[in-house]
């Protein structure tokens, strides 16, 4: 007798894969990010970069430097953004976490939440992985 086992249980990867896939198709989704749940590395991107860049690395790509003869290249500054965006949402999800836990030891947090006038990021920590997830904000 043969088991049928689903492709999100054979392989962590690919059932982050399917779940990623799933979440950037929703409407209104403008990126998406992964990161490493330990070390707040960025695993994977997809969508719009420029969703997943920091206010000051935004306008330090448009402004011309005049201190260096040789300013870095558009990739280093956008790649610089994204890491510091992610270090941002990686030192978000730790603190949150130690809130629930000093609320609560044995509560956990499944999901974060964060809506601005521009934009929503949902956050969903996993043992693993952070998925975090940049929504359009509807108009009100």
């Amino acid at each position: 007798m043969r088991y049928f086992v689903p492709p999100t249980r054979v392989n962590g990867q690919d059932a982050l894969e399917e779940r990623l896939g799933r979440l950037t198709r929703k409407p209104g989704v403008r990126a998406s990010l992964v990161l490493d749940r330990q070390t707040g590395a960025i695993l994977k991107t997809s969508g719009d970069a420029s969703a997943l860049l920091t206010a000051k690395s935004r306008t330090s790509s448009t402004a011309t430097t005049l201190a260096t003869a040789e300013a870095p290249a558009p990739e280093d500054k956008e790649s610089q953004g994204m890491e510091d965006f992610a270090a941002m949402i990686w030192t978000f999800v730790k603190q949150s976490s130690r809130f629930v836990e000093d609320v609560d030891q044995e509560d956990e947090m499944r999901l974060l939440r964060l809506r601005t006038k521009k934009q929503e990021l949902v956050i969903v920590p996993d043992p693993k992985y952070l998925l975090v997830v940049v929504h359009e904000t509807p108009p009100a």
